[in-house]
């Protein structure tokens, strides 16, 4: 017998969302549409609208599903935008806010992860959405600025590039704190040197490596300011 995951989606958006605060049509709505089971690990499927973080390939997760709607709503995601995503993964976030967003670039540091999430992304017909290899920490200036940018990865503090590579008026939605447990901050560039910064509750996340976070051995990386274009690559064909 077939499992039924459109109607499990259903179940997932009113208990797990819109009962617990999801608020936003356009949230709701791309949430229902993303086909989940398409972005976990395989064996994985039947798990897939439990609201819970999922192994992927890599060694990495994919975010719980509550999660990643409070971020993409607490970004402010509208038609029209230009958003970054750091952390693409599976590439299931990035699907989510193609649905609302007009154009994504989801920077992944490991190639492996980038491949498999472009593939699907490709596959499914997420079109708007650009895939790219590198230190997500740097962002990517030379596409900049963006209306939104979502860290998907624990940051010991906001990363300058990407805070710089806001528009006025854009928001950073990021992890900070330490290796066991952050805060959630929506970092909103007021002016060209003004920033408002809240906190939205305590959350976990794997750690965010790169040169303006953490490095592989869990210490900090020095803060290093970006100059000149991004060292991210297109992912290759």
């Amino acid at each position: 017998m077939s499992t039924d995951f459109k109607a499990q989606r259903d179940r997932m958006v009113g208990t797990h969302l819109a009962a617990r605060g999801i608020r936003g049509s356009g949230v709701l709505g791309a949430m229902r549409a993303v086909p989940r089971e398409q972005f976990v690990r395989e064996g994985f499927e039947q798990y897939a609208y439990e609201d819970s973080a999922l192994p992927i390939e890599a060694g990495q997760t994919i975010s719980q599903p509550y999660i990643v709607a409070a971020m993409i709503e607490a970004a402010e995601v509208q038609p029209g935008d230009h958003v970054l995503e750091v952390g693409a993964g599976s590439g299931y976030a990035a699907a989510v806010i193609s649905c609302i967003a007009e154009h994504v670039i989801a920077i992944e540091r490991h190639p492996s992860l980038a491949k498999l999430a472009a593939a699907r992304l490709t596959t499914l017909g997420y079109d708007n959405v650009e895939v790219r290899v590198g230190d997500g920490t740097r962002g990517t200036p030379e596409v900049a600025p963006f209306d939104a940018i979502l860290v998907s990865a624990g940051s010991p503090e906001v990363p300058e590039a990407l805070r710089d590579q806001l528009k006025v008026g854009g928001i950073l939605v990021v992890p900070v704190g330490d290796a066991d447990q952050q805060k959630l901050c929506k970092v909103t560039r007021l002016a060209a040197d003004r920033f408002a910064e809240e906190n939205l509750g305590t959350v976990k996340f794997v750690p965010l490596i790169g040169t303006q976070a953490w490095r592989e051995d869990g210490s900090r990386a020095a803060s290093v300011p970006l100059s000149g274009a991004s060292r991210n690559q297109n992912l290759p064909e």
